[in-house]
């Protein structure tokens, strides 16, 4: 991991717009550019006032630029307001490329929290041109309102919107509940806390990181062109074992590709599939972390099973997040302030 920049305020993820800058969140509110490994002096948005970040896991906690931002100049943002409940907002740019408008948020969702914690956060674009939005099961511990497998809950799952169409936004055709059974914004449930998942840019498949409960944090991989309605198992299963021992039917649940205990962290940061060009021995690895020791892995498929690796141990880093940049190249961001470029 080389040190790229150092001095933000809790960043917590990272994203591109379709050209060389990176967009960089600050758990506050604030979004900072980098750009040729300076951060740029002025704020691309600053939404303080709206931002709640009085508990460990509220802020502003995700971004993704429309497919033809170039064009539409549309971005989107997941942040906890005053009252701790998420919202799902789209902001605009001004004519200047490195400010947004504050002043055009228009709000698309607004999704009650019972709890300060398991807010998720990540918002991305999807192959087939939706926001997936990913939402934990609402907090506290062991899901005790059953958010997990309440089709007719938002929390515990993972949102699919059609933001062209609609006001405020349309259901996708094929969502899993578009004919009953559900919410239809829902596209998979059975999820604690997605803070992270992302798509591989070369192949589509979707990689999931699910915050664990008391024993395993864990990765699972749904195939690229796979149908809407996949159930992760929370609060059935935690990682591959039973949790609700009451009630652990495992049949259609979509275990994990790997999991790991607490002798080797507490907390999983989701990352991608690197695809970049500058560093050919990390092709064809997902990269993911762990929060509390800042051990950071690499997960690749051999013989029809994922193979888990170790690429740096430990770091104590507190990885928030990775980011993407528009050639592939991977970053890590750290609670501490620092931005970290993943390197051979």
């Amino acid at each position: 991991l080389d040190l790229i920049v150092e001095g933000l305020i809790s960043p917590v993820t990272m994203a591109h717009a379709g050209d060389d800058r990176l967009f960089i969140l600050e758990q506050r509110g604030t979004i900072r550019i980098l750009q040729n490994g300076q951060l740029l002096g002025d704020d691309f948005l600053d939404i303080q006032g709206r931002v709640g970040d009085s508990a460990n896991e509220q802020g502003l906690l995700g971004i993704a630029f429309h497919p033809d931002y170039a064009n539409n100049g549309r971005f989107f943002l997941d942040y906890t307001n005053d009252a701790g409940d998420t919202v799902i907002s789209e902001f605009m740019v001004t004519a200047d490329a490195n400010r947004a408008d504050a002043d055009s948020e228009r709000i698309l969702l607004t999704i009650d929290q019972p709890y300060e914690n398991h807010n998720g956060g990540q918002l991305q674009f999807g192959p087939d041109g939706f926001l997936y939005i990913g939402m934990g099961d609402g907090g506290s511990q062991a899901d005790p309102e059953g958010n997990g497998q309440n089709t007719d809950a938002l929390l515990g799952k993972i949102l699919r919107l059609d933001v062209d169409n609609g006001l405020p936004y349309a259901i996708p055709a094929d969502n899993p509940y578009v004919n009953g059974g559900g919410r239809l914004e829902i596209w998979a449930i059975g999820l604690r806390n997605p803070w992270r998942f992302s798509f591989d840019r070369l192949t589509n498949d979707l990689f999931i990181a699910d915050v664990g409960q008391d024993s395993f944090e864990e990765v699972s991989f749904y195939p690229a062109g796979s149908p809407g309605g996949a159930n992760f198992g929370w609060n059935i299963m935690e990682g591959w074992t039973c949790f609700n021992s009451s009630n652990c039917n495992t049949d259609g649940l979509i275990q994990p590709i790997t999991v790991y205990g607490r002798d080797e962290g507490c907390s999983i940061t989701g990352g991608y599939m690197y695809r970049g060009t500058e560093y050919p021995a990390l092709y064809g690895n997902y990269f993911f972390a762990d929060f509390c020791f800042g051990t950071v892995w690499g997960l690749f498929p051999m013989d029809g099973n994922w193979i888990k690796t170790t690429v740096t141990p430990q770091t104590l880093l507190q990885i928030t997040s990775f980011g993407e940049d528009v050639n592939g190249e991977l970053y890590v961001l750290s609670r501490l302030g620092g931005v970290y470029r993943v390197t051979e």
